[in-house]
């Protein structure tokens, strides 16, 4: 279906440990819309373990301005410090914490276009299980994504798309 993206692999010097995005989709729902999604999210590998990168992440996320387990952001909002650049089969995301730039499937994109945002998911649960270039399958993102501590313990924006002007 689709894999992970590292971001970052210093572990030993980082209580996030390996921080990784992954793209997908869902849709088409009954008005033809497709809704692109990206998460972000840590293997829990970082030097203190897995229940310290959640806090890590945790106080990341809030030191960002955003609420963990609450409404959905407008990533739009200056003060945030979020971009989202999306050309080429690619996202380019930066966040004050992190920035990747990962490939995206052509129909993500042509979703994120069309829509002119993103849903962006940043978890504070760890996610061991789905590796960087591993392929995560539809089943496993599911149950990873629905899981009700994944979802209570996470940061949600939509994040508008940003082009490259030519």
């Amino acid at each position: 279906m689709t894999s992970p993206n590292a971001i970052s692999q210093a572990r030993s010097a980082n209580p996030l440990g390996t921080l990784t995005v992954i793209p997908w989709t869902i849709g088409p729902t009954p008005q033809n819309n497709i809704t692109a999604f990206l998460m972000v999210y840590s293997l829990g590998d970082g030097r203190d373990g897995p229940e310290a990168g959640e806090i890590a992440m945790r106080q990341a996320l809030e030191s960002m301005g955003l609420q963990v387990g609450g409404e959905i952001a407008d990533g739009a909002q200056a003060a945030l410090g979020v971009h989202l650049l999306v050309e080429a089969q690619r996202a380019v995301l930066s966040l004050p914490f992190m920035k990747v730039q990962c490939p995206v499937p052509a129909e993500w994109e042509a979703a994120a276009h069309q829509n002119g945002q993103v849903v962006l998911i940043c978890a504070t649960t760890p996610w061991p299980d789905a590796r960087p270039g591993e392929t995560v399958t539809e089943a496993k993102l599911k149950t990873f994504v629905a899981d009700e501590r994944v979802v209570r313990n996470a940061a949600h924006l939509l994040m508008p798309v940003r082009r490259i002007q030519g």
